[in-house]
């Protein structure tokens, strides 16, 4: 490997593609990495062409594929320029996905490849962008986008010739330790994809980078951050899949760092403008009428009354489910308050006086806090709008491993390790949100978790199916459920 980082930080010389073959043919049978068996899976590409009649590259393709010529397939590309160090890439042969459609077709590997490139740029970027991946490789219609090629003109060449079956690229920059390791991601993720893994000895190395690229698969959010968030944006929404922790973490802020100053309440879509905000309600009387209408405070107003007592005390209102309400007709008017960054006081007029200390005229004080709760599994209530994602700060909760790892016995670990693989390798984006969470698999005891993977998560599982939400994927997810129910 120490090689191949030396390579890609070599300009383009004659003797480039004859040097760039010898180093990819030492990897392969030196064994320092990969066993012997991985020289079987691949062949190397390595075409002497100079820069001035075309694009030199040297690369790991299909061994299917012609000794010479055009060819087809997942492959793992070094180019060399002039000027600049080596291109790193993942791409496709440009005769097409064959041999490797089963590959490039499943949504889990060009997931892999977007993690792998949002973690080197995040670790290793220094505020820069080193590291850009297709969100869908077999779109080989599609080119590089122009304001990714503007960011590197070293390579133009490669984009003009290449641009369109790239679809995952490392940019190289002054730290070699980092395109040592960009190397490893990309390489192991190629021979995983090929059901070949590194060595014993480099197995370590090589869980340790693949754990630090999962975790942006499904980043980690902490209630501190979320409270931080809350501080600066005020409005905010968390959502993500059955099971997250997301009602949990929403009460544990509102005990620890709200010191219960504030309520929760949970929508459902029969609440109504004049529930949340305020309306007319009846109030009996002892007239002949029996009844009459006054204005009654609504939770939101409630919620303000309530944060204007102590204005020094920050007030926090959790609404549960709220994507379960209709937010367009429930907040109304009342949608202008919600700017944490506006320059002015917005107000807004009100039809009825709701008495001190709001009157005719409702305002939100900087001291309130919202914090909403949605689950992203929930299909059959409208999709929050654009006016109210504006508004709000969105924060996906995802399921963590190292919840189940803590919590849960070794059935409930196997079990959900499992259904997480299931997801990531075959789920569209929209159901990947669908991914149940680790809230699924926390019992102790490996009789007790058979119970509840029956009880629990079947059931889930199951409606998914029923409401087609899983259709790309149904046989792995019944593949699951006929083990579950062999327990």
């Amino acid at each position: 490997m120490e090689k191949l980082n030396h390579l890609v930080y070599k300009t383009w010389h004659d003797n480039w593609a004859n040097e760039g073959q010898g180093i990819f043919s030492d990897l392969l049978k030196s064994g320092s990495r990969y066993p012997k068996k991985a020289e079987n899976t691949v062949a190397i590409r390595s075409p002497g062409i100079r820069v001035d009649s075309g694009v030199p590259f040297t690369a790991l393709i299909h061994p299917s594929n012609p000794e010479s010529g055009a060819y087809g397939g997942m492959s793992f590309v070094i180019f060399p320029v002039e000027n600049a160090p080596c291109l790193v890439a993942m791409g496709i042969g440009t005769q097409g996905l064959s041999p490797d459609e089963h590959i490039l077709g499943r949504p889990g590997h060009g997931r892999k490849v977007q993690a792998i490139c949002a973690w080197l740029n995040k670790e290793y970027g220094e505020g820069k962008l080193i590291a850009w991946a297709k969100q869908d490789p077999v779109r080989i219609d599609e080119d590089i986008p122009d304001n990714i090629r503007n960011m590197f003109p070293a390579y133009q060449s490669i984009f003009n010739r290449y641009g369109k079956v790239l679809y995952g690229i490392y940019i190289p920059n002054k730290k070699k330790e980092a395109t040592g390791i960009a190397l490893k991601a990309f390489l192991d993720l190629m021979f995983e994809e090929r059901k070949i893994q590194p060595l014993k000895a480099s197995q370590q190395d090589f869980e340790q980078i693949k754990s630090s690229y999962f975790s942006y698969l499904m980043p980690s959010v902490s209630p501190q951050e979320i409270f931080d968030l809350l501080q600066k944006r005020r409005y905010i929404i968390l959502e993500g899949p059955p099971g997250t922790g997301k009602t949990m973490m929403a009460q544990q802020l509102l005990k620890n760092n709200y010191q219960n100053n504030g309520r929760t309440i949970q929508f459902h879509p029969n609440v109504t403008y004049e529930q949340f905000i305020g309306g007319l309600a009846p109030v009996k009387t002892d007239d002949g009428f029996g009844f009459r209408f006054e204005p009654k405070k609504g939770f939101l107003m409630e919620a303000v009354q309530e944060a204007l007592k102590n204005n020094k005390k920050n007030y926090l209102l959790h609404i549960d489910e709220i994507n379960r309400g209709d937010l367009a007709k429930v907040l109304g008017e009342a949608i202008y308050l919600f700017e944490h960054a506006a320059l002015e006081k917005r107000k807004v007029d009100l039809p009825y006086d709701f008495g001190s200390p709001i009157h005719k005229q409702f305002e939100l004080p900087t001291n309130l806090h919202m914090l909403g709760t949605m689950n992203t599994a929930d299909r059959s209530i409208a999709i929050v709008d654009v006016a109210i994602r504006r508004r709000f700060a969105f924060v996906k909760l995802w399921p963590q491993m190292k919840v189940v790892k803590s919590n849960g016995c070794e059935l409930m670990q196997r079990a959900y390790k499992e259904i997480l693989s299931i997801f990531i390798e075959y789920a569209s984006d929209d159901a990947f949100n669908l991914v149940p969470g680790h809230a699924y698999f926390l019992e102790k005891d490996n009789k007790e978790a058979a119970q509840a993977l029956k009880i629990n998560l079947a059931p889930l599982l199951e409606e998914y199916l029923a409401q087609g939400y899983v259709a790309g994927f149904s046989d792995p997810i019944r593949a699951y459920l006929q083990w579950i129910d062999s327990l």
